[in-house]
């Protein structure tokens, strides 16, 4: 098992994620690149941004990495 996770072609390690949106960015500015992405905030005040695919494939990589601790049940 890696402790790399690809986010918005970067490889991210897995213990430099502090948490991961739920729900896509929305801000309504014109000139925001960001639209409809999920933010994945790191340490040091730092994100990426990941499309839907991406940001699944982390939180299934972060609940391997930490042992496969089960998660509650959310309604989408």
């Amino acid at each position: 098992m890696s402790i790399f996770s690809i986010a918005d072609d970067k490889h991210i390690p897995l213990y430099r994620v502090m948490w991961i949106a739920a729900t896509p960015h929305f801000c309504g500015e014109d000139d925001c690149d960001c639209e409809g992405k999920y933010e994945i905030r790191l340490e040091q005040g730092e994100a990426v941004w990941a499309s839907g695919v991406d940001r699944d494939e982390m939180l299934k990589a972060l609940e391997h990495w930490h042992g496969g601790a089960e998660t509650p049940e959310e309604d989408w």
